[in-house]
Formats: C-alpha cells, structure tokens, sequence
C-alpha cells in the first residue's frame, strides 16, 4: 500500500486551496490552506507558502488581524519571502498601521525596488501617516487651547465666589479635591446639552446658559447666553413681550412673575427680585449652579398654583 507523505499532502491540500482562491471561494481556500499545515510538513518554503496563501484568503474576507499573524508566522520560517511582506503592509495599511506599514514596504522595496504593490501601498500609507501625525498634533493643540480656556473660566468663577456643583459628584467643587477639579474643568470643555456653554468676553465678564422653568405647564426656555450684568426683567420682558402658546389664559406678563431658585440641600426656595442681575443671584450663599447651567423657577405671583405649589416650603423673600 503506498502512503504519501505529508509534503505530498500538504502540497495537495496548497493546490486545493489555490482552486478555491481562484474561483474566489476564500472561506474554503482558508479550510484548505489551513489543513495542509495541519500536516505539520519538514518543508519550511512550503509552510510558508501556506501561511501566506491563507493569509491572502483572510484578508479577502476582511480578517486582517488573522491575515497578519499568518504573514508573520510566514516570514519566520521565510524572512525574504516577499509576497508574505507584500501582505504584511497591506494588512498593515488596513489595520490604519501606517508607520509598520511603511516599513514593511521598504523591507520589500530591498528586494525588489520595483515592486508595483509596495510602492503603491508605501505612497498611501506614507500620505496617511503624515495625516495622521497633523491631526494628532491639532488635536494636542486644541486640547492645549482649551485648557488655558478652562483655567482662565475657573479663575473667574472663583474670582466671584459662585459655588458650583457637579451633578456627577453631587458635591460642590470649591470642596473638592484634585481629581474633581479635572472633573469639572473637563465638563467646561464640553458643550451644554443644547448647544452652549460658559463664555468670558474681553472684557473679563462672564455669560451663562440659564434654563427658567415653568412648573405649572411643566415648560422651560433655554437662554443660551446670560450675561451676568443682565437684569432679570430685561429678559423676562423679552420672552413675553406676546404670550407663549402654552399660556392659554394668557396671565403670564413680565410685571406679573415671581422668580424663585432652590436650595437643594436645604429642600428650601429663594425669591429673587427681577431687578437683579444674574452675578447677584449666583453670588448668593445658598446658591449653587449646576452642571454651569443656573435654573430658576417662573411663576404668576399670588395664582392659586404657586400658592398649592410653595405650600409646605421654607421660602425666603
């Protein structure tokens, strides 16, 4: 009885392989490659070649990472072999490893200067790679950028003595330590749900995103930018200079608002005269801002709901 040797069957197994590669069957090309290196042959060249002809099929199929564990497992056993070289660098390249992808190219382009795939493949990772690097650097920059900004925002909120609590820490800031501090400096960075955030102007003075809540509609208005030299009245007349649509009877009128804030911790409300402006609210002791967006509560002064609603409450006036 004749019995082939396991060259022999991995050899036919490479050739089965390389059928199915044709017809671009790469799934079975891989089953195929990788039963000829179960055969665990004597012949380096050929376990190479089938490391790297399945790692050809994988990157078909978009499995780059397998693909490139195959490439390397091939160049140990064949340092030089070149299309496994020509396979590392595109994987490589899809795998967004730019600089390995680069080297490996020129490892190639030792062997052969003229190898249309590396050159190309070198070109677009090269290209990419110098994209990367100028897009890591604006990144720094602007993360540099906004730091300073960040620093500069702090400074003048403690300049003012207004407390600030992070909704994450439910503590106040001015209280806290290091790492809250980096908390908070990193929420300054990020924009307000809606759409903005604290700003300085050149003059050193500071504008705030501030949201008036209705609680008898359950309604709100979001002020994107509220200096904090502004009255409260000049914005109240702006909003109902015409009654929304939601107040159907029609009863809400600047000269006819009362405007309240809460003392969370103490569960206690705080009347605050519209001819205030917003920086004497915030520098009240028992005023706390919140995720840097102050909140006030709007009501129609002596209505039958703010009579209902401040029942039971501590208010201060």
């Amino acid at each position: 009885m004749f019995l082939r040797s396991n060259s022999d069957q991995a050899k036919t197994y490479k050739d089965e392989g390389n059928d199915y590669f044709k017809e671009k069957d790469y799934r079975k090309a891989v089953v195929s490659y990788s039963e000829g290196l179960k055969k665990k042959c004597v012949d380096p060249d050929l376990n190479a070649v089938l490391y790297t002809n399945r790692a050809a099929a994988q990157y078909y199929l978009g499995n780059f990472r397998s693909a490139l564990n195959d490439v390397l497992a091939a160049r140990k056993l064949k340092p030089s072999h070149l299309k496994a070289i020509i396979r590392g660098a595109m994987c490589h390249l899809e795998l967004n490893h730019f600089a390995e992808a680069v080297n490996w190219c020129d490892e190639g382009l030792q062997i052969d200067a003229k190898e249309k795939k590396l050159l190309e493949v070198r070109a677009k990772a090269d290209k990419l790679k110098r994209m990367k690097e100028r897009d890591l650097r604006k990144a720094r920059l602007k993360e540099k950028k906004e730091q300073s900004q960040n620093e500069t925002l702090l400074q003048a909120i403690k300049a003012r003595n207004i407390r600030l609590v992070s909704e994450a820490l439910g503590k106040d800031e001015d209280s806290a330590s290091d790492g809250p501090t980096e908390i908070f400096l990193d929420g300054l960075s990020s924009e307000n749900p809606c759409g903005a955030r604290l700003s300085l102007d050149n003059q050193g003075r500071l504008s705030w995103p501030v949201l008036f809540l209705y609680p008898e509609y359950a309604q709100s208005d979001f002020i994107s930018a509220f200096h904090e030299d502004s009255r409260f009245i000049d914005h109240l007349m702006a909003m109902f200079s015409e009654a929304p649509c939601w107040d159907s009877e029609q009863k809400y009128h600047p000269d006819n608002l009362e405007v309240y804030f809460e003392d969370e911790e103490r569960a206690e409300l705080y009347q605050v005269s519209p001819g205030s402006t917003l920086l004497q609210v915030l520098q009240h002791p028992r005023y706390s801002v919140k995720a840097l967006t102050p909140a006030f509560l709007i009501c129609v002064a002596s209505s039958s709901f703010l009579k209902s609603y401040l029942q039971g409450k501590r208010v201060h006036r």
